[in-house]
């Protein structure tokens, strides 16, 4: 059997896509014809009851959701991959802080862009919504900036998950700071030449 993932063009689905490719995986694609940004059918809620992508189908027939989730769990699924450090070591550790740092504070924050209604239920909110979220996302993406040492990824030289994921992020950044290392570790995956077509599928060359 084979992985199933439910995934859209330009979606956080992405970084799972790449993650299976980079695990040499055998997966099935079902990409839904929507944008990001609008909702996904009320029938999607079967496979998702928050209707959302990416939705992965493991191979034993059951569901997983939530991004960083899926990633650390197909890192320990293929561990001859070195998708992630080896557990119980500390650059594990840090893998894992980032991982959940990049979900809890910038995935989070982005999110509020497409969807200030859920974050207010004041409808006169919604741009000081959009505004926070520009704010919010650089501030976190200030504290990647600086704990990538001495790079070219957030652990070093070797490229893991969390940095596609955090690449991916750093793309929907709408903000105009700087952040010199994020965009080298950005061009880093992008050229990675397991990841570079998936990359152009989504989100061309941004």
């Amino acid at each position: 059997m084979a992985y199933r993932l439910y995934n859209r063009p330009g979606s956080g689905g992405f970084v799972v896509e790449a993650a299976l490719a980079l695990a040499d995986a055998d997966f099935e694609l079902a990409e839904l014809d929507s944008k990001p940004g609008t909702p996904l059918p009320e029938s999607f809620r079967d496979h998702n009851p928050w209707r959302q992508v990416p939705t992965l189908i493991l191979l034993d027939g059951s569901t997983m959701t939530e991004t960083a989730a899926i990633l650390i769990h197909l890192a320990a699924c293929h561990p001859d991959k070195a998708l992630a450090p080896p557990p119980g070591t500390p650059a594990h550790g840090a893998f894992l802080r980032w991982m959940v740092f990049a979900n809890v504070n910038i995935y989070e924050a982005i999110i509020r862009l497409p969807y200030p209604d859920r974050y207010t239920t004041d409808p006169n909110g919604l741009e000081a919504v959009r505004e926070a979220s520009i704010a919010r996302t650089g501030q976190a993406l200030s504290v990647l900036e600086n704990a990538i040492d001495p790079g070219p990824f957030l652990l070093g030289n070797a490229m893991s998950l969390v940095d596609v994921y955090v690449a991916m992020l750093f793309t929907w950044y709408r903000g105009d700071s700087d952040f010199p290392k994020l965009a080298a570790l950005k061009a880093a995956v992008k050229q990675n030449p397991i990841v570079a077509a998936i990359w152009q599928r989504h989100f061309g060359d941004r």
